[in-house]
């Protein structure tokens, strides 16, 4: 019997001037960055959430609580390689991963496929098993207002897969 999970992730942080905008785990040329307890990556945020999810292992917040000083600052790559050994741990493996970033600004078009290499290089596979796509917020909501920006995944994962992209 074939062992397949689907997960669900979200995440969304107020814009800051004078931060880091880091998504994905790349640093992207931006005024504003994202607010949060760690480095405030929305994109490993949410794929942290739906690794977990798939695993039905809770959340982000379970694990790596933002009122824990040692977690103040963080770089999310702790967050999303804790949650894929749990997930190697159990047997699992990501299939595929689809992204939704939503941005008002900046305009993400030019970096998504460097956010889709580094996103797949970080989950260990190849890119076309990772799929990037950014929507404006159409100056509708605080997206639109460019107060925040926010991030959904979703992953497939499989027990004992079988076409796994070692060294990705």
């Amino acid at each position: 019997m074939m062992d397949i999970r689907v997960g669900l992730g979200h995440d969304t942080h107020r814009l800051e001037e004078g931060r880091p905008l880091i998504l994905g785990g790349l640093t992207i040329a931006h005024s504003h960055g994202l607010a949060g307890h760690s480095d405030g990556d929305i994109v490993l945020h949410a794929l942290t959430d739906a690794i977990l999810g798939a695993l039905g292992a809770g959340d982000i917040g379970d694990l790596y609580p933002d009122t824990d000083v040692l977690w103040q600052g963080a770089n999310s790559r702790i967050f999303i390689e804790g949650a894929m050994a749990r997930m190697q741990g159990l047997g699992f493996a990501v299939v595929n991963a689809d992204i939704i970033i939503h941005a008002q600004n900046p305009k993400l078009g030019p970096s998504k496929d460097l956010i889709r290499n580094q996103v797949a290089r970080v989950l260990g596979v190849a890119p076309e098993r990772v799929n990037i796509k950014a929507k404006t917020g159409e100056k509708v909501g605080h997206i639109g207002r460019m107060e925040a920006m926010a991030c959904q995944a979703v992953v497939l994962l499989q027990k004992d897969f079988v076409g796994r992209d070692h060294g990705a």
